[in-house]
Protein backbone atom coordinates (compact mmCIF):
# COMPACT_ATOMS: atom_id res chain seq x y z
CA UNK A 1 0.00 0.00 0.00
CA UNK A 2 1.44 3.70 -0.52
CA UNK A 3 1.52 5.36 2.94
CA UNK A 4 -1.36 7.40 3.64
CA UNK A 5 0.28 10.30 5.09
CA UNK A 6 1.31 11.23 1.52
CA UNK A 7 5.14 10.64 1.24
CA UNK A 8 4.54 8.09 -1.22
CA UNK A 9 6.25 5.57 0.23
CA UNK A 10 5.60 1.82 -0.75
CA UNK A 11 4.55 0.02 2.86
CA UNK A 12 4.97 -3.82 2.83
CA UNK A 13 2.72 -5.96 5.44
CA UNK A 14 3.83 -9.56 5.62
CA UNK A 15 0.61 -11.47 5.87
CA UNK A 16 2.23 -15.06 6.13
CA UNK A 17 2.00 -16.03 9.67
CA UNK A 18 5.31 -18.35 9.90
CA UNK A 19 7.45 -15.45 9.27
CA UNK A 20 8.44 -12.76 11.94
CA UNK A 21 6.79 -9.01 11.61
CA UNK A 22 3.34 -10.43 10.82
CA UNK A 23 0.50 -8.56 10.29
CA UNK A 24 -3.19 -9.70 10.30
CA UNK A 25 -5.35 -8.57 7.93
CA UNK A 26 -9.31 -8.99 8.45
CA UNK A 27 -12.44 -8.49 6.21
CA UNK A 28 -15.07 -6.94 8.15
CA UNK A 29 -18.72 -7.91 7.57
CA UNK A 30 -19.17 -4.47 6.09
CA UNK A 31 -16.74 -4.82 3.47
CA UNK A 32 -13.98 -2.80 4.82
CA UNK A 33 -10.62 -4.30 6.02
CA UNK A 34 -8.79 -4.29 9.38
CA UNK A 35 -4.88 -4.85 10.12
CA UNK A 36 -3.39 -5.18 13.12
CA UNK A 37 -1.36 -4.37 14.84
CA UNK A 38 -0.43 -0.74 13.98
CA UNK A 39 2.38 0.42 11.25
CA UNK A 40 5.15 2.45 12.46
CA UNK A 41 7.25 3.79 10.00
CA UNK A 42 11.11 3.90 11.73
CA UNK A 43 12.42 5.69 8.90
CA UNK A 44 11.29 8.30 6.31
CA UNK A 45 8.00 10.05 7.65
CA UNK A 46 7.93 8.06 10.34
CA UNK A 47 3.91 7.83 10.57
CA UNK A 48 2.17 5.13 12.71
CA UNK A 49 -1.20 4.44 12.17
CA UNK A 50 -4.08 1.80 12.98
CA UNK A 51 -6.20 0.57 9.68
CA UNK A 52 -9.91 -0.37 11.19
CA UNK A 53 -12.61 -0.52 8.95
CA UNK A 54 -11.51 0.80 6.10
CA UNK A 55 -9.90 4.17 7.89
CA UNK A 56 -6.55 5.06 8.99
CA UNK A 57 -6.89 5.72 12.66
CA UNK A 58 -3.55 7.64 13.67
CA UNK A 59 -1.11 7.60 16.69
CA UNK A 60 -0.08 10.71 18.32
Amino acid sequence: MVCPCGCGAVLEMNLVPDEKAVWRARVEKDGTGTLHPSVWRQIGCRSHFFIRNGKIRWCD
